[in-house]
């Protein structure tokens, strides 16, 4: 039988990587990157080209003398060099930067709330280093959205009238509650428009009071941030008055458990805003019923993380130099504090749960009124636990931000009342903040808050948070008080 000659993959392939060698080898370094780039394709072409060969059913020849490939290879092998030829001209970059766009703009469609694509830009009016996280663009728009409410907040708090109706249910609300509502639902709305809010006021009391409509408009016309690419981000004044009070409007939502619902508290705790104390402007976003951003911004708390937390500090309060915190988290990000401005955002710190090794060193935190909280159990857990030390009191979910950057440890709303139902904003924002500072909040008997079965945690009675090394301690002492009760 006469011997054959069957041209292979590996015969090609090395051709043409001798050649290319031979290419490189002889361009000199200065030139362009371009042509590394183009010879270094074509390595991956021609090992391409090679195992293309190898499919194509190759004839038979006599062993001596070699004969020219078939008619069928020759068009083959030219459209692939004609192919390789084309590709090694096109820039590396401009390959993958397309690509690259085509895959974010596929997975803004696939997330709920997109983060900034790490290809474009930063968040305009934010100092700190540009990263990827998750919801980052809902934290920025809540973080500027409550910081100018609290330019609002802080001008009411410094006037001697304001402003102030009764509700219903006998709570106080001030001219401060309904300008800061109404500049944070506008906010969302510009950059989210087709999220829900749960406000806690609506503008009913100021469709029917001209001249307390007008108080409200003259503050939210007079509040703006100082710096024009943060004021820009949330949409810029009201343009309007009937625009204010849709806006206020705006958060007559039901809540759920499915969808993007933020949760919007515009001045928590109230009494204490009255009295000089504390409070506080609070935003969360809830995503299917579940706590996933929140901010808290607490114009009377101290800047400084480090600064311990004394009895006064609930009732005899202001907001001068050195005052002022913004605090925020994103589920799975951690959390951060940071000082109020009147423009951008400052920088933020990282914060975290002070380690506690011996409970009975523990600093406990519980709400000034005891129509909220009773002060008499609160006592007697503290005792059980071996704490000492006397309370802290304080209004709002400025509690929840001072135990999750380590100036208390424990916070305690024990139930009071057998139909009284929290409301979901009074701590949907503080519970983001401790879960990500390395802590644990739950209801007084350990069931988690449930925030997707409408305005009102009604499933759940009073509230514990406390750092996750002892919050099992905690809540077996709080069981036992509560359990002796009935």
């Amino acid at each position: 039988m006469s011997s054959v000659y069957v041209p292979t993959a590996v015969h090609t392939g090395d051709k043409l990587k001798r050649a290319l060698k031979r290419t490189l080898d002889d361009t000199p370094r200065q030139n362009h990157q371009t042509t590394i780039d183009g010879g270094r394709r074509m390595f991956v072409f021609a090992r391409l080209v090679a195992y293309v060969h190898s499919l194509v059913p190759a004839p038979l020849y006599p062993a001596f003398p070699p004969m020219p490939p078939s008619s069928l290879q020759l068009p083959i092998y030219l459209l692939l060099s004609l192919l390789i030829l084309a590709i090694s001209f096109i820039p590396i970059s401009t390959l993958l930067s397309r690509s690259f766009s085509r895959l974010s703009q596929i997975s803004s469609h696939l997330r709920p709330a997109p983060a900034f694509p790490s290809c474009t830009a930063p968040p305009l009016a934010t100092n700190r280093t540009f990263s990827t996280m998750a919801y980052e663009k809902e934290l920025h728009t809540a973080l500027l959205a409550v910081q100018r409410a609290t330019l609002l907040t802080k001008s009411v708090f410094s006037s001697h009238s304001k402003g102030t109706l009764s509700k219903s249910d006998s709570s106080p609300v001030t001219i401060g509650d309904f300008g800061a509502q109404a500049l944070i639902i506008a906010s969302i709305k510009h950059v989210f428009p087709d999220d829900e809010v749960v406000g806690e006021e609506d503008a009913d009391d100021l469709r029917s009071n001209s001249s307390l409509r007008d108080l409200v408009w003259d503050l939210v016309q007079s509040t703006k941030l100082e710096d024009s690419d943060a004021e820009t981000a949330i949409g810029g004044p009201v343009a309007t008055v009937e625009g204010m009070l849709d806006a206020i409007d705006g958060g007559r939502s039901r809540g759920g458990r499915e969808g993007r619902i933020w949760a919007l508290d515009p001045i928590d705790g109230t009494k204490g805003f009255l009295r000089g104390g504390q409070y506080a402007v609070c935003l969360a976003l809830m995503v299917d019923g579940i706590p996933t951003v929140g901010v808290i911004g607490c114009p009377n708390l101290p800047v400084d993380d480090t600064a311990p937390l004394d009895s006064f500090i609930g009732t005899d309060a202001d907001d001068k130099e050195g005052k002022g915190v913004l605090f925020g988290a994103v589920k799975g990000e951690g959390s951060t504090s940071r000082p109020l401005s009147n423009g951008a955002l400052q920088p933020p710190t990282p914060i975290k749960m002070k380690p506690l090794e011996d409970i009975s060193q523990a600093t406990f935190c519980e709400s000034v009124e005891a129509g909220h909280s009773s002060h008499g159990d609160n006592a007697a857990i503290a005792s059980k636990l071996g704490i000492t030390k006397p309370s802290v009191r304080m209004d709002s979910q400025a509690k929840y931000g001072s135990i999750a950057r380590g100036a208390g440890d424990l916070y305690l709303r024990l139930p009071v009342s057998k139909t009284y139902e929290e409301k979901i904003w009074d701590h949907a924002a503080g519970v983001v903040i401790v879960q990500e500072a390395g802590g644990k909040v739950t209801d007084a008997w350990g069931k988690p808050l449930d925030f997707g079965i409408g305005r009102t945690l009604k499933e759940n009675k009073g509230v514990v948070a406390a750092p996750n090394a002892i919050f099992p301690r905690v809540i077996d002492v709080v069981k036992e008080v509560l359990s002796a009760k009935q």
